[in-house]
């Protein structure tokens, strides 16, 4: 899938079983609506974990980067639904990253997904983002693969924590991110064996032990949709 804009929010977090059924006409019906009528808001998608009953992966596209400071985004985070308030405390483990888009490759909307999390030595950023960009360029077009994103973490200043952020506690931020998307997840899995296992971040200038994400496409909507 070819990234829309230029900027992101990138969430990872656990929902119990138990409110997973609520959690996901929720989100489904009133949330990404809502992020969706929201002006630069292009596109979101939410993906099911394939390694952890728990887990999801939320993506929004954004127009451009500004959106994240801008007063329609702003005003949802601060005034959120009945519903929204009810289901913040069920999001654990929030990992919450908002980015510029420092690279993206390919097009369409693909079924299979893999989320890479890792930090750059200080000193080997600029040799590790060429290495990336370069790899994640020539990998969007193979078999199998639909996109290749690169995704670096660039939190706005704000003055103080959203409601909804008060109502689900301290989040976490991951640093840089690579998405790898695809019609085929052996193709996906081959990748992340080789040119981008950790030994292979590694010798490019990763710093030791990136996460690894695999997930599968549970729904995603645009702007167009929710004026239909």
């Amino acid at each position: 899938m070819s990234l829309l804009g230029k900027a992101a929010v990138a969430m990872w977090w656990s929902v119990r079983a138990e409110q997973r059924s609520e959690f996901g006409d929720w989100h489904s019906h009133e949330h990404f609506p809502e992020r969706m009528s929201i002006p630069g808001f292009r596109r979101g998608s939410r993906w099911s974990s394939t390694t952890d009953a728990e887990g999801f992966f939320v993506l929004y596209e954004l127009d451009q980067y500004e959106v994240l400071t801008s007063k329609g985004y702003h005003d949802r985070l601060n005034a959120p639904t009945p519903w929204s308030t009810k289901m913040m405390p069920h999001h654990l483990g929030m990992v919450r990253s908002q980015c510029r888009i420092a690279g993206s490759f390919g097009g369409g909307i693909a079924g299979a997904l893999a989320t890479i999390r890792l930090s750059p030595h200080t000193e080997r950023a600029a040799e590790l983002q060429a290495y990336l960009l370069d790899t994640l360029g020539a990998l969007a077009s193979k078999p199998g693969l639909t996109g290749a994103h690169l995704l670096l973490t660039d939190t706005p200043r704000t003055n103080s924590p959203t409601t909804e952020q008060q109502i689900r506690g301290k989040d976490g931020a991951a640093d840089w991110i690579i998405l790898l998307s695809g019609y085929d997840m052996d193709a996906v899995e081959a990748v992340i064996a080789g040119q981008l296992s950790p030994s292979s971040l590694h010798g490019a200038g990763s710093q030791d032990d990136p996460t690894f994400g695999r997930y599968r496409l549970a729904f995603t909507m645009t702007p167009q949709d929710v004026a239909a």
